[in-house]
């Protein structure tokens, strides 16, 4: 089932989320409904908080960057079949190397900025199964997970804006966080009452 993906605005998206277990109630459908939401936005991630859940869990599918003819053969490869569910993760950076990257958000459409991420980074995390898994990702696979993980975190993309560049787009943000804002997929808005 496609469930509307959060808008920018709402407190969900600001929380850090906690913990699931393996007998969290209706996990697989759960997961199934996220992979069907993501793909039918044109996603390449999405976070539980986009959904209305504050739970640590994300899923990620970076294939459609594997016909990017700007990357590397390699990198297009490694992104090709990079598919995988995130559950509890925890993650570290490896290296002090960053790199920039134009960056969008399904929760704050017709918005990209270029953001600046590690390079390199170590998650630790449960899959679907609950089995445990540890990845050592660097490039656009690092960033993917990097941004959806922000997410559970409670973390935007816009908040790694400098505060001239958050100005730029205000009037953007509060039109969205408003509801005022053509989008191609379901979404839901946290409009407050005056």
């Amino acid at each position: 089932m496609i469930l509307p993906i959060v808008a920018y605005g709402s407190p969900v998206l600001k929380k850090r989320c906690i913990d699931i277990s393996i007998d969290y109630k209706d996990l697989n459908l759960l997961i199934q409904n996220m992979w069907e939401t993501m793909y039918a936005a044109s996603g390449v991630g999405l976070a539980a908080p986009q959904i209305g859940l504050s739970i640590r869990l994300f899923v990620v599918d970076a294939s459609p960057f594997s016909n990017d003819e700007n990357l590397s053969i390699e990198e297009r490869n490694n992104l090709s079949n990079f598919k995988e569910v995130f559950i509890n993760p925890a993650l570290t950076p490896l290296t002090s190397e960053v790199n920039t990257f134009n960056e969008g958000c399904l929760s704050i459409p017709d918005i990209r900025e270029d953001i600046v991420r590690e390079n390199e980074i170590l998650i630790e995390y449960l899959d679907e199964n609950f089995n445990k898994k540890k990845l050592k990702l660097n490039g656009l696979r690092a960033r993917v997970v990097q941004h959806e993980y922000d997410h559970i975190e409670g973390i935007l993309f816009t908040d790694k804006l400098s505060s001239f560049k958050k100005r730029l787009i205000k009037t953007k943000l509060n039109n969205i966080s408003n509801g005022k804002v053509n989008s191609d997929y379901l979404m839901s808005f946290h409009v407050l009452k005056k």
